[in-house]
C-alpha cells in the first residue's frame, strides 16, 4: 500500500457504522473528495476507518453527518487494523443462488437462498427455505456460510 493514502479513525455511534458509511460515502460522490475507502471492520464497533490523501479530506468527507463523533488525529497504519479485514475477504466468495446457512443473528441456524448481494453495504437478501411464504430478509455478509452452491444439487 503506498504511504500517501492515510487511514483515519473515525468515532461513531455504535451501531450506527453503517448508516455514517452510507452518508459519507455520498459525501465524498457529491464533494469529488479524495477518500479511497470507508471500512466498517467486523467485531469493532464504534469506528469506522476512512482511507484518504489527507486529514482535511478525512475530516470534510464526514461534516455534517449524523452520529459521527470525531476523527482521531493520528494516522492508522494498515498493519494495525489488516487483521480485522481478512475475515470480509473470505466471505465474499457467495453467489446469488447459493444456499447458505445464517451463522449469527436472529435467524441463527436457519438455511436460506441468495437472491441479490450488495457488495457496497456487504449485505445479502435471503429467503428462508423453511419458512411457509417467502420473505426476503436482509443479512450482513459476515452472518451467512455457504452450504451448497447453484448447480451442485445432491
Amino acid at each position: 500500500m503506498e504511504e500517501k493514502n492515510l487511514i483515519f479513525a473515525l468515532k461513531v455511534t455504535a451501531n450506527r457504522e453503517d448508516q455514517v458509511l452510507d452518508f459519507i460515502s455520498e459525501n465524498v460522490m457529491k464533494k469529488g473528495l479524495n477518500v479511497y475507502s470507508i471500512i466498517r471492520p467486523h467485531g469493532l464497533r464504534g469506528y469506522i476507518f476512512i482511507e484518504a490523501d489527507s486529514y482535511e479530506s478525512a475530516e470534510t468527507s464526514y461534516q455534517g453527518v449524523p452520529y459521527a463523533k470525531g476523527l482521531l488525529r493520528k494516522s492508522v497504519s494498515y498493519s494495525e487494523i489488516e487483521h480485522m479485514l481478512e475475515h470480509v475477504k473470505a466471505q465474499i466468495n457467495v453467489k446469488v443462488g447459493d444456499v447458505v446457512e445464517i451463522i449469527s443473528g436472529p435467524f441463527k441456524g436457519e438455511q436460506a437462498k441468495i437472491n441479490r448481494i450488495d457488495k457496497t453495504k456487504e449485505e445479502v437478501i435471503v429467503e428462508l427455505l423453511e419458512a411457509a411464504v417467502p420473505i426476503p430478509i436482509t443479512v450482513n455478509l459476515d452472518s451467512v456460510k455457504t452450504i451448497r452452491r447453484e448447480g451442485d444439487e445432491e
